[in-house]
């Protein structure tokens, strides 16, 4: 018997420690949900503007499509798509102000890559944007493909990915090139502008924002070709796994609401909808908020303010912009593209 005091109190006092770890765990959890609610707005942020993903205007308004994933976020959570605040970081990857709470969540940031995902702290909650270095041209050139690429001067940022990108895909090809070098991304459009070189190669999104800044930009052309894999998405604090659900969800619900063909205009008009999976999602079966720490009808709120992900990807980067960025890869996987969501059920 006197054994088994020792033994009977030793798991005693794991219990109590597993509690003691699960409630902190669980009080850890909630912590920016309630710091942004405490705060009265999201505090929101990007790597740097960018025409199309983000730009200011002259009488200060954000707009792009991190800045309308933002909205979506603030509105999940207050209900109102304007309780954000919007912070541009310069620099291709900034993990800092995430990790001291400088920001609540990085809609933006460098490529998903299994280094940055396992090294700073921070964990990458899913795919907005599939991104992949490709190539600009002059349509007069008469190329219509990457690997019609001969005997061009080719503008890149030296000495990081992009440049071994470039260096790869020619070697694989066997075709000669000759590279012209800069160190900032800004300096691509002008060299490019001012004839310096034929091509400039860089991810996709900074090419369609180098042709949103040209005068002709109807005269330029991105090549179809991606010669790198580039996922872009939204970035939260390891540790907090209820946020991460909100984020992702967030994410995820964007996605539902085109596939099921819900949109602004069509949301509120909804309420006798028989479809099971569009009942589910506007929150009259079942509450999926709830569980969240959000709302039963965060989702229909959410669409109503702020629109479906296809309502977002054409405010940003359709015809009206004056250089219309094709879905291609970023359509969702019913039409071709590589954009997938778990169902609300």
């Amino acid at each position: 018997m006197a054994s088994f005091v020792p033994f009977y109190s030793f798991f005693l006092r794991l219990a109590f420690v597993l509690l003691a770890s699960n409630f902190f765990v669980s009080s850890a959890l909630s912590q920016t949900l309630e710091a942004v609610k405490q705060r009265g707005h999201l505090i929101c942020a990007a790597s740097q503007p960018m025409s199309g993903f983000a730009q200011k205007s002259n009488e200060g308004y954000w707009s792009g499509f991190d800045v309308d994933f933002c909205r979506a976020i603030s509105v999940a959570i207050f209900s109102d798509p304007n309780k954000v605040e919007f912070k541009p970081y310069s620099g291709l990857a900034r993990f800092a102000p995430l990790q001291t709470g400088d920001v609540d969540v990085f809609v933006r940031n460098a490529p998903w890559n299994l280094t940055r995902d396992i090294s700073y702290q921070v964990r990458y909650v899913g795919t907005s944007f599939f991104d992949g270095q490709a190539f600009l041209t002059k349509k007069q050139l008469g190329i219509v493909s990457s690997y019609e690429l001969e005997n061009v001067r080719v503008c890149v940022i030296g000495g990081g990915d992009d440049q071994r990108n470039l260096v790869e895909f020619f070697f694989k090809n066997q075709t000669n090139y000759e590279e012209i070098i800069y160190e900032e991304r800004g300096d691509l459009a002008i060299a490019y502008q001012a004839g310096l070189c034929d091509t400039v190669t860089a991810p996709a999104s900074w090419l369609y924002s180098i042709l949103r800044s040209l005068p002709d930009s109807s005269s330029h052309q991105i090549l179809p070709e991606r010669i790198s894999k580039q996922p872009l998405g939204p970035v939260v604090r390891n540790g907090d796994d209820e946020w991460f659900d909100i984020i992702q969800w967030v994410l995820f619900a964007l996605l539902n609401a085109e596939e099921l063909g819900i949109n602004s205009l069509s949301v509120t008009s909804l309420e006798d909808v028989k479809t099971p999976a569009i009942r589910r999602f506007l929150g009259f079966e079942s509450d999926f908020g709830e569980p969240l720490g959000l709302e039963s009808d965060w989702m229909q709120k959410m669409i109503e303010e702020v629109g479906n992900y296809e309502e977002i990807y054409e405010r940003s980067f359709g015809p009206q912009t004056g250089a219309a960025l094709p879905r291609g890869i970023n359509a969702l996987w019913t039409q071709g593209g590589l954009l997938f969501a778990p169902p609300v059920r």
